[in-house]
């Protein structure tokens, strides 16, 4: 598949004072993982972080993925303040959306809830900037914006 025909993502970034909700992963995958360099043969698994987030739907905007899969990953509700900014996501187009008027309690459903295990796990977390590297959230190239974001 060319990079142009890879389906975007779409995250939602909900902030609250200086953190901003992650969820920390951890995912196992026998070969084909995203997240390893091109041709290592046996993923030993990650360890990272994500913003909530996921695939944009036909018809469907990013934004209002964003707003979706915020919803289905943490059962929140929000309005989406503005797209914040744009980079790649495992060589997909990605796009971040500040959220607003944030309701509701942060708590682990959908997809995520049904697949949570041993070999990938999902935790809903509240992180400050200075915590992104060790939760090693991915990707990387989302720290610098996010910090920025943060700092206000």
């Amino acid at each position: 598949m060319a990079d142009g025909d890879r389906i975007p993502r779409a995250a939602a970034v909900v902030v609250d004072g200086a953190r901003v909700l992650l969820i920390k992963r951890f995912l196992r995958m026998d070969d084909d993982c995203p997240m390893c360099a091109d041709g290592e043969p046996v993923c030993p698994g990650h360890d990272y972080a994500v913003l909530p987030g996921g695939h944009v739907e036909a018809g469907e905007s990013a934004a209002e993925a964003a707003l979706r899969e915020l919803h289905e990953e943490t059962t929140l509700r929000a309005a989406v303040d503005r797209q914040v900014w744009t980079g790649q996501h495992n060589k997909r187009p990605a796009f971040y959306f500040l959220m607003t008027g944030v309701t509701g309690v942060p708590a682990l459903s959908g997809q995520e809830a049904l697949d949570d295990g041993p070999d990938n796990s999902f935790e809903l977390l509240w992180a400050a900037p200075e915590q992104f590297e060790a939760l090693n959230l991915h990707p990387a190239d989302v720290r610098a914006p996010l910090t920025a974001l943060l700092a206000g």
